[in-house]
């Protein structure tokens, strides 16, 4: 079958991050701080990133709309991360949704949560349940997905109305499709392609059969990112099949791409992963290509839709005819 042509509609970059480590605490952006980090030393993100960087960053991709995902900011004080962001997006017209913080075994969960669903932008909270470093010690390494107290505080999530997004490692996927069979109305939007880190046959193995698993839960969806490798640049070459599998498990209705900026501009650029994104889609549909770059963001991030005048070619009409389906 011939390729559609490649994206060059609108796009709702479903999962980015700014922040201003001079101004605000973040412990592990502090210049001394050294945590364990998948793609390896990551100094040279400990740096001012606002929307001026990141649309800098983007140049030559009509990126239209941004979610905003938690940045790991003191967890103390999870409120003053929205009430940043927020005046983030009063300034400059990103981002235009919100992932929160919020701890959800902490004894004020209910009051956090309170709290975040009252900001306008504020669609989906995160909280990383932690786990095995790998798939080899998963089965000894539950996460708090199964603890008792945090789940308590995850059935709070249908009564704000929030969705949950969930950074986890594939092979803790079994304990987060017991999350959605167990609360079936709220949506889990699964971070950064199920991290498949693991290349080696028997990990890629190992990561499709999870994540078909879970994709066979009617109330989770996927963000293709994330997807970089430690000391490895990004390539489409590295990456295509990833990207196809997880748009065939999952369907242009329940996958969007994301950057994850700038924490992936540690493996490539913005204009290098996008261009690999619309490389990799170009066997879609105009309309599913609508979906994945843009409709299904939209959809699952309640987002209206962006003044998109003066685009053109084809692919933006197909956006907006598609983008909520």
């Amino acid at each position: 079958m011939d390729d559609f042509p490649l994206w060059d509609g609108p796009i709702v970059d479903a999962h980015q991050h700014f922040w201003d480590p001079v101004a605000n605490d973040h412990p592990w952006l502090k210049p001394e701080a050294k945590i364990p980090f998948r793609y390896g030393d990551y100094s040279s993100i400990k740096r001012r990133y606002l929307p001026p960087d990141y649309l800098k960053d983007a140049e030559g991709h009509n990126v239209v709309q941004t979610v905003y995902v938690e940045t790991e900011w003191d967890p103390t004080d999870p409120i003053g991360e929205s009430r940043y962001a927020t005046k983030v997006a009063d300034e400059f017209g990103l981002p235009n949704a919100i992932v929160a913080q919020a701890w959800l075994n902490r004894a004020d969960v209910g009051d956090v949560l309170a709290q975040q669903a009252k900001f306008e932008l504020v669609r989906s909270v995160r909280h990383k349940p932690g786990g095995a470093e790998s798939a080899a010690f998963a089965a000894d390494h539950r996460t708090l997905m199964t603890d008792e107290t945090w789940r308590k505080g995850y059935a709070l999530l249908e009564t704000h109305g929030l969705s949950f997004d969930l950074q986890t490692n594939w092979w803790h996927l079994d304990e987060a499709m017991l999350l959605a069979r167990d609360f079936p109305s709220t949506t889990i939007i699964l971070n950064h392609t199920g991290l498949p880190s693991d290349r080696s046959s028997e990990g890629m193995k190992g990561w499709h059969a999870a994540m078909g698993k879970f994709a066979d839960m009617p109330n989770v969806c996927v963000k293709i990112s994330g997807i970089g490798q430690k000391a490895r640049p990004w390539s489409i070459e590295d990456n295509s099949a990833i990207i196809t599998e997880t748009i065939a498990m999952f369907s242009a209705e329940r996958t969007m791409f994301a950057s994850n900026f700038p924490v992936d501009s540690l493996c490539g650029s913005f204009d290098t992963i996008y261009s690999g994104f619309k490389q990799a889609a170009a066997r879609y549909s105009l309309r599913d290509q609508a979906k994945l770059f843009a409709g299904t963001a939209r959809k699952y991030y309640r987002l209206p839709m962006a003044n998109e005048a003066g685009l053109t070619g084809t692919a933006p009409e197909v956006a907006r005819t598609a983008a909520f389906g």
